[in-house]
């Protein structure tokens, strides 16, 4: 097994991400996504994906021995279960709009064995948009973000640069005043055609190519 996901569940306490992320290093393992929370029960949770795993049935084991794990179990990535994901960000009605073409797009490929899920969040004000946009680049997984309202310039395009520059994400956006739509990759004036649009970027499935129309209002 090269590479698998791990749920471990721990004692909440201090240095106990420090222990199993050392057993993990000595054997040169890979973490390539990491997430750790509390559960209901007070337990701390940890979950990783790992790279680079050549024996896995002795890193569990090693694990278990530990006496601040409580339990471990292997999954499939998030990346298998979920799929690429698409965030919407703007206006309440455009989003629906948009989530209602994403969805009804990303059902006609998932049929077909594709992933992709749909994630949106209806938002106002520049500040509030400008920082939701930035923080899309720390999410997992996003292939696409769909920028839906009625107005976005300042902040919010230097966001959507810093973004484009960091990451390797298509950003689509409604026709709409504002200078956001000098640095998305595709304009779309109906916010349905936009999130099919989207979909259809990153689907493996689709027959599209964005860099042909990079750049193209429609």
């Amino acid at each position: 097994m090269s590479s698998a996901a791990l749920s471990i569940k721990t004692v909440e306490r201090p240095g106990v991400l420090s222990e199993i992320t050392g057993m993990i290093a000595s054997r040169n393992i890979n973490i390539t996504y990491a997430h750790l929370y509390v559960e209901r029960d007070g337990h701390g949770s940890i979950y990783m994906e790992l790279e680079d795993v050549e024996d896995m049935e002795s890193l569990l084991d090693e694990i278990r021995s530990s006496k601040t794990v409580v339990d471990v179990r292997v999954h499939r990535s998030l990346e298998e279960i979920y799929g690429k994901r698409i965030i919407i960000i703007g206006g309440g009605a455009q989003v629906s709009q948009v989530a209602m073409g994403a969805i009804s797009e990303a059902d006609r490929h998932n049929i077909r064995g594709e992933r992709i899920s749909i994630d949106t969040i209806p938002l106002v004000g520049e500040a509030e948009l400008a920082e939701a946009v930035s923080a899309v680049g720390r999410l997992p997984r996003v292939a696409a973000l769909v920028l839906a309202g009625s107005l976005m310039g300042g902040e919010i395009t230097r966001a959507v640069e810093r973004v484009k520059s960091e990451h390797d994400i298509i950003v689509i956006s409604l026709n709409m005043p504002g200078s956001v739509t000098d640095v998305a990759d595709l304009v779309v004036t109906d916010p349905i055609q936009a999130g099919v649009m989207s979909v259809m970027a990153v689907a493996d499935t689709a027959v599209f190519n964005i860099e042909k129309v990079r750049g193209e209002k429609f």
